[in-house]
């Protein structure tokens, strides 16, 4: 089964293709021919991944899935939530966004945050919706070089190393996407029996 993810950040594709069974192969935006940052108009995460499926299913023709995640911090009232990529600027920088999340946590006790994904599924004519959270805190200074976005400054719950120092695999096994992605692997291997 050939599925498009509506993304060309490289990162989170072979974060997804790692999780996924062999035999769902993963085309990007770049792999069908589309060149357009998508735009992310919406105003809730879910809204975000559906633009993202719908527009991909639209205009090209195939199954799709789209993601879009958001950290959401419980002291500053959800923020930078569906801004996260954006949340220091148009530049989409992550240690640019990482540092002005810190500034503004910086007189806050309550450092609890979370990271939510939401996959949207266009299969078949059919649109499917997925969700995935991952609870934890934010630290004070960032740590480790993996993963991406604000990786290295989320510890989640029950561990006591960054997003940013663990593997591909560990993160995968309890990050927001790869809860997710577990959801839309199960639904698309009950659905057409496909063997991993």
């Amino acid at each position: 089964m050939k599925l498009v993810f509506a993304s060309n950040n490289t990162n989170k594709i072979k974060e997804i293709q790692l999780m996924l069974p062999k035999n769902i192969e993963i085309l990007s935006l770049e792999d069908i021919g589309c060149t357009v940052d998508i735009p992310e108009t919406a105003k809730t995460i879910a809204g975000n991944a559906i633009l993202k499926a719908d527009y991909v299913t639209k205009r090209f023709g195939y199954n799709c899935f789209a993601d879009d995640t958001g950290l959401e911090v419980e002291a500053l009232k959800g923020e930078p939530g569906v801004h996260s990529a954006r949340y220091a600027g148009e530049q989409k920088s992550a240690d640019d966004n990482m540092e002005l999340l810190l500034k503004n946590l910086d007189d806050k006790a309550n450092r609890r945050a979370q990271f939510k994904t939401v996959i949207a599924l266009n299969l078949d004519g059919k649109q499917h919706l997925f969700e995935g959270i991952a609870r934890g805190r934010i630290i004070e200074e960032k740590i480790g070089n993996r993963g991406f976005g604000y990786d290295p400054i989320f510890v989640a719950d029950g561990y006591n190393r960054t997003f940013a120092e663990l593997t591909l695999g560990e993160k995968a096994a309890i990050s927001h996407r790869g809860l997710a992605v577990q959801k839309l692997i199960e639904f698309i291997n009950s659905n057409y029996k496909l063997e991993s």
